[in-house]
């Protein structure tokens, strides 16, 4: 297939591969967390910065195929993939689902050796999937041939009874839409810059950041893989420090339990109305402003959670829930 000036001559391909590059778990590197990545693994469908780009290329083009966004000539189908992969986060979800412990992921100020030793084991040697599961070489984890849900579903289907002891299970997908934050606490000189990181098992996401807000509107849809012993997200919120390290502004943690057994309860959610199908209760054990319903919307199962702060001086965050099932 000849190669195509989709970024030039297409304005729909420029505009399909900004606004996915604009994601919210897009806007950082997905190996190190480095702002602003300018590059992409067309075939695995992740945006990478300039450094770990590096490392990609030393792979090959039969494991990684880099591009930069802005520069290079891309075809149609190789905007339509990463367009279809979903970006970071979703990709992440597969190639780390089962980092051990005492691997830490790389961070921005990295070496290049630490990089290289990272990313070799991630995607070269596939170490840190799910015990039993391998992708083929020269294709993304997510091939183009198959719609998204259908190879994530794929890729969490139990594994043979050869795997090895330690294995994670997975039971589903978790969307968290983190939607707003309120009088968060002051970090800086009059306001903070506030961004908030999300924990569950090995898997951490984040948001980007907010710059000098004390009342944040984020809307960002960040992306968890749901184990067997899920136990609960946990959430905190930090001022980004350009030359020191990141302030804490509070933590919270979100109970699972209502909204994975009810909507297991239930079944397939498009078979209903609207309608309340569990709750979660505001207590003093938990950081509930008040009780929070699991609900069916239009053939979704989702949960509204309004979270007070804790261990900071003042603070309230606003995120919504959605349970994606293996079944649906």
């Amino acid at each position: 297939m000849s190669r195509l000036t989709e970024l030039q001559k297409n304005p729909s391909a420029r505009r399909k591969l900004r606004d996915l590059q604009q994601q919210s778990d897009n806007r950082t590197c997905a190996d190190c967390g480095a702002p602003d990545p300018k590059w992409a693994s067309a075939n695995i469908g992740v945006f990478l910065c300039l450094k770990c780009c590096s490392v990609h290329r030393s792979l090959g083009t039969h494991i990684s195929k880099v591009l930069s966004v802005t520069l290079d000539d891309w075809m149609e189908e190789e905007i339509d993939s990463m367009a279809e992969v979903g970006g970071n986060a979703a990709v992440n979800s597969i190639y780390e689902a089962h980092i051990p412990d005492g691997v830490s992921k790389p961070k921005p100020d990295a070496s290049h050796d630490e990089r290289s030793k990272f990313i070799r084991s991630k995607y070269e040697l596939q170490d840190y999937m799910k015990p039993g599961l391998r992708i083929t070489s020269g294709k993304s984890a997510v091939s183009s041939q198959l719609s998204f849900s259908k190879r994530i579903m794929d890729s969490f289907s139990t594994t043979s009874a050869s795997s090895t002891d330690g294995m994670v299970e997975f039971i589903g997908l978790l969307k968290v839409k983190v939607a707003k934050g309120t009088n968060l606490a002051v970090r800086d000189m009059l306001s903070s810059d506030p961004y908030v990181i999300l924990n569950l098992g090995k898997q951490t996401v984040q948001t980007t950041v907010a710059r000098s807000n004390l009342n944040p509107v984020w809307d960002e849809e960040l992306m968890l893989s749901v184990p067997q012993d899920y136990g609960t997200v946990k959430l905190q919120v930090f001022d980004y420090d350009t030359f020191s390290a990141d302030d804490i502004m509070g933590e919270a943690e979100i109970d699972l339990q209502p909204l994975i057994n009810s909507a297991m309860a239930y079944g397939d959610p498009e078979m209903f109305g609207n309608m309340q199908i569990g709750k979660w209760l505001k207590s003093a054990d938990n950081a509930l402003i008040e009780d929070s319903t699991v609900n069916i919307v239009d053939g979704k199962v989702k949960q509204q959670v309004f979270l007070k702060l804790q261990n900071v001086e003042s603070g309230e965050l606003e995120v919504e829930l959605e349970w994606l099932s293996l079944e649906q």
